[in-house]
């Protein structure tokens, strides 16, 4: 039986778990204080600190950071949007069942519309279509806990990949410059494209990060092969 291999290499799971305890951390302990401060709007009686999500989201943030899903834009903009469209799915539609399946297939709709599809926003569009019909949860929920949940988690995700190593938002490495005339780097990236259109799949990869492996790849072994020419 075939395993995969840890993300991130010997020690990235290493640093996945640590920026994970980290940034969860900075979101209770930021979310707790605003909620016991008393400021106008932060009163939510009987919410928790923490949502269910954001462990999901901190393990695409640290764990994953070049991941299309686990950039800033998703992480906030996924999880607001998908958490106002279970609120409202709750709200209007009594049957929970019924609210938590239009929220969730809306909010998937709605964040691939506005790029910035997350899978723990799936998450929150359940989680909040139910508490919105079983427990009454009012849109204050986006402004406790959720909002201070996910803006410490992005910065605390900005700050730990920077210190870490990893740079987030990611960018893509520029691809290697290869010599003319030889085999290596033939294809054209409208022929990646092509083939990209082809399988129809979306994939957890940026289009630029696969042609810079590709191009980095065909040098390796062009260097390989003229290593052994010599």
């Amino acid at each position: 039986m075939a395993f995969l291999p840890a993300a991130g290499g010997r020690l990235g799971w290493a640093r996945g778990a640590l920026g994970a305890l980290i940034g969860i951390a900075v979101a209770g302990v930021l979310t707790r204080f605003l909620a016991q401060a008393g400021l106008p709007g932060m009163a939510s009686p009987g919410l928790p600190w923490l949502v269910a999500p954001l462990g999901a989201a901190a393990v695409l943030v640290f764990a994953v950071p070049a991941s299309p899903l686990a950039q800033p834009w998703p992480v906030i903009g996924g999880n607001l949007i998908s958490a106002a469209v279970g609120l409202a799915a709750g709200h209007w539609i009594a049957a929970p069942w019924l609210a938590a399946s239009l929220g969730v297939g809306c909010a998937i709709a709605l964040m691939a519309m506005a790029r910035c599809l997350h899978p723990p926003g799936g998450a929150c569009a359940l989680l909040c279509a139910l508490g919105a019909g079983a427990n009454g949860w009012g849109w204050s929920f986006l402004l406790m806990p959720l909002a201070p949940n996910v803006l410490a988690l992005a910065a605390s995700g900005w700050l730990y990949n920077r210190l870490t190593g990893h740079p987030w938002p990611h960018h893509p490495a520029p691809p290697p410059v290869l010599p003319r005339d030889t085999w290596a780097g033939t294809y054209d990236i409208a022929d990646l494209d092509a083939v990209l259109a082809d399988w129809d799949e979306v994939l957890d990869i940026d289009r630029e990060d696969l042609d810079a492996l590709f191009r980095a790849l065909e040098r390796r072994v062009q260097a390989r092969w003229e290593s052994a020419r010599q």
